[in-house]
């Protein structure tokens, strides 16, 4: 098998490279709990490319306008519909900024009206490496990032025959992992453990 990488997606609207520690981050993790094998240094892949297609899991984020051209929109929909697994996290972490309103436009156009939905709480997404009882764990941000103390209780997602191809989150999980890995030693409780959730659920469902 060969080892897991992490693949973040460069699209050509908007911000793609924001979080530059998470990926790290999320691989030590993913070393330090399970036996994946994994490639310590993330891949960057453009969207529109052929390349996509030979990795399980990708990561979309960004603040600002997501519009994808005709190519990226095909690669898109293609790797999603024949297995391949987006985390997409809004850096914004709001319901109707920028990012949420053009990303979701893009869902409505590639997969119809309704395709993204909100997961229950009870999801295997929350139990397929560590258990969230309570669903998605809230993130600083939502809490006092911004002043807003909007606290999103779900994740949405597009499912491809019963499984998550499009894991979509207002949380900015990315900015919450952003932080060298060998800070985790101050925290009482381990911040990423769902990002491990989240890969793993990507290779085994």
């Amino acid at each position: 098998m060969q080892p897991f990488t992490f693949v973040r997606l460069q699209y050509r609207s908007g911000n793609w490279d924001t979080d530059p520690r998470m990926p790290s981050n999320l691989l030590h993790s993913l070393i330090e709990y399970t036996t994946v094998k994994v490639n310590e240094q993330e891949k960057v892949i453009a969207l529109d490319s052929a390349e996509l297609f030979n990795y399980p899991f990708s990561y979309l984020s960004g603040h600002r306008l997501v519009q994808f051209n005709q190519k990226e929109r095909q690669n898109f929909e293609t790797y999603v519909r024949n297995g391949g697994f987006v985390f997409v996290d809004d850096c914004n972490h709001d319901i109707d900024g920028l990012f949420a309103r053009s990303f979701e436009e893009q869902m409505k156009q590639i997969f119809g009206q309704g395709a993204l939905k909100k997961i229950p709480n009870n999801h295997k997404v929350y139990r397929s490496f560590f258990t969230f009882d309570d669903g998605p764990p809230t993130t600083s941000f939502e809490l006092n990032g911004w002043g807003d103390d909007l606290v999103h209780d779900y994740l949405k997602a597009i499912e491809i025959n019963g499984r998550i191809g499009v894991l979509y989150s207002n949380k900015d999980y990315g900015c919450e992992w952003d932080y060298d890995f060998r800070n985790k030693r101050w925290l009482a409780e381990d911040n990423t453990k769902f990002g491990v959730n989240i890969i793993m659920y990507a290779l085994t469902s």
